[in-house]
């Protein structure tokens, strides 16, 4: 067959025969090279550079003329018309039909705006007369022509961004625009879907009232200095500053010792002590807050303050099971004799403990106040007794009322006088029945009766009251009890922050216990009680 296509008269394969023909002679020798490459490669042309034969050729294959493929070059793996984003195709199934089988899990979130294909670059398309694989019953191809190639974009040279300037934390934390943590904006908005759920805003910040009055107060608010002491006189340190609280049945306690500013200020020991400490458990434990303030003028106040405490503590300790039954059934005589038992115990200890030291009584004492609390729910009953000066109030409906128990001027006599006290024996005197004379002998102690000790310089004062839902117990040493009654702005002042129905944190707590007033720098201990 000629390269014009036209079929010649003798057999195709006589050239070969003729070519190899033992029987022919050999023509001889020839200029024109003659190796089996050459005779190769002019095969090779003949048929033509793609490999492919000719129309109607038959190369043994039954007559197809199918195109062969050239061993040398792989072929060509079928193109399929998608976009590069779209999922493979399925076999047998249309574009327009779900997968088939579950849906595999997607190791990346989808981009939430993807970009669309270059408009230079189409999508290719497989020429015509190519079924394309997997789709079955599908449109016809669209003839087009092919694309032209084009070189893939050198990326430019990353440019260096410099970071933003960060802003300080209290700029930040003021900009409207910027989310705070949880998805809320700083002007307050709520939360953005899907993040945490916006917390609820806390109680209204307290105002920054460091002082009342006319005047600030002459002595730094924060301490200055720190009291002397000696290797030998470790285990009588006092901190400055004292804190506690807890919450039982139905009321909140909170209470607070801080040093005077005049004490800071001198580097002197805080003279007051406080101790808060519950007996037994469950319905029938019983809460004991003592407040103790020394001597002003003594050297060793703030240690006989600290006895005064533990003593009476020790004392009802001892006895809080009696005491609890006792405040549970109302029984007000019994606690008040008792009471006043337990603190002339631990009064008459101070005095031992003074005459120890070679000190006078008046030297090593102590103004000793105490709160009894029941941790039953169902009782509300609130006992104080003490010795020595201070303050009890009562805070209900935002107005102050001064419980302090009344006590009778120094030499006034109430009742009827008795025979041995604020009288005289019918048989003494010149004119009595029975006569002695005083011969100077020193009668000793009988070994059958122990007298009393003698009862201290101050009156013992008690008092028992039912607690309302809402009030607020106070008791304090005399350096918070004297500015509370001689200015009315501190009063007006505690009023408001502790009227609301919440009682004030340990923190909040003591920053209201150190509200200053010029003129009352001594030290301040505070004992509150709200009522649920």
């Amino acid at each position: 067959m000629s390269q014009q296509g036209e079929r010649p008269a003798a057999h195709e394969d006589d050239w070969w025969r003729r070519l190899y023909d033992e029987t022919a002679a050999d023509t001889g020798s020839t200029d024109a090279a003659d190796s089996l490459d050459d005779r190769f490669d002019s095969a090779s042309d003949a048929v033509g550079p793609s490999g492919q034969g000719e129309p109607g050729r038959d190369d043994g294959d039954g007559g197809t003329g199918a195109a062969v493929p050239d061993p040398r070059t792989p072929p060509a793996p079928p193109v399929q018309a998608r976009a590069p984003w779209e999922p493979p195709a399925e076999a047998g199934r249309a574009p327009w039909e779900p997968p088939r089988g579950a849906a595999q899990p997607r190791a990346f979130a989808a981009p939430s705006n993807p970009e669309p294909p270059p408009v230079d670059e189409p999508p290719p398309v497989p020429p015509p007369g190519h079924d394309r694989p997997g789709i079955v019953d599908g449109p016809p191809p669209v003839p087009v022509s092919p694309p032209v190639p084009v070189s893939p974009p050198v990326p430019a040279p990353a440019e260096h961004v410099p970071p933003l300037p960060r802003r300080p934390v209290a700029e930040r934390a003021e900009s409207p625009e910027e989310p705070a943590p949880g998805g809320a904006t700083g002007s307050g908005a709520g939360a953005t879907p899907g993040g945490p759920d916006p917390v609820a805003p806390g109680p209204t910040s307290r105002p920054g009232v460091m002082y009342v009055g006319d005047r600030p107060p002459t002595y730094d608010a924060e301490p200055t200095a720190l009291p002397a002491t000696t290797p030998q006189e470790l285990d009588g340190l006092v901190a400055d500053t004292v804190l506690d609280g807890a919450r039982y049945g139905t009321y909140t306690l909170r209470a607070a010792s801080v040093r005077g500013d005049s004490a800071r200020f001198r580097g002197e020991p805080r003279r007051d002590a406080l101790l808060t400490v519950r007996f037994g458990a469950a319905d029938n434990a019983l809460v004991l807050v003592a407040v103790a303030s020394g001597a002003r003028a003594a050297e060793g106040a703030h240690l006989a303050a600290a006895d005064a405490c533990r003593w009476i503590g020790g004392a009802v300790g001892r006895s809080h099971a009696r005491l609890a039954e006792d405040i549970r059934a109302g029984r007000r005589a019994d606690l008040k004799s008792g009471l006043q038992r337990l603190t002339d115990r631990s009064y008459g200890r101070l005095r031992a403990r003074a005459a120890e030291l070679g000190l006078e009584p008046h030297e090593y004492t102590a103004g000793l106040r105490c709160l009894l609390l029941s941790a039953d729910p169902d009782c509300r009953t609130r006992v104080f007794f003490g010795v020595g000066g201070g303050g009890l109030f009562r805070l209900r409906d935002g107005v102050w009322r001064d419980l302090e128990p009344d006590v009778p001027a120094p030499g006034a006599v109430t009742g009827e006088p008795v025979v041995g006290f604020g009288s005289a024996s019918p048989e003494s005197g010149p004119h009595g029945d029975r006569l002695t004379m005083d011969l100077g002998i020193t009668t000793p102690p009988s070994p059958y009766i122990e007298s009393s000790p003698p009862p201290p310089a101050e009156p013992f004062r008690f008092r028992a009251s039912v607690a309302r839902p809402g009030d607020t117990l106070l008791l304090c040493s005399t350096g918070l009890a004297e500015p509370l009654r001689g200015e009315r702005a501190l009063a007006d002042e505690l009023a408001e922050r502790w009227t609301p129905p919440e009682p004030p944190g340990l923190a909040a707590f003591l920053a209201d216990t150190q509200l200053r007033v010029k003129g009352y720098a001594d030290d301040r201990t505070s004992v509150g009680v709200w009522e649920a």
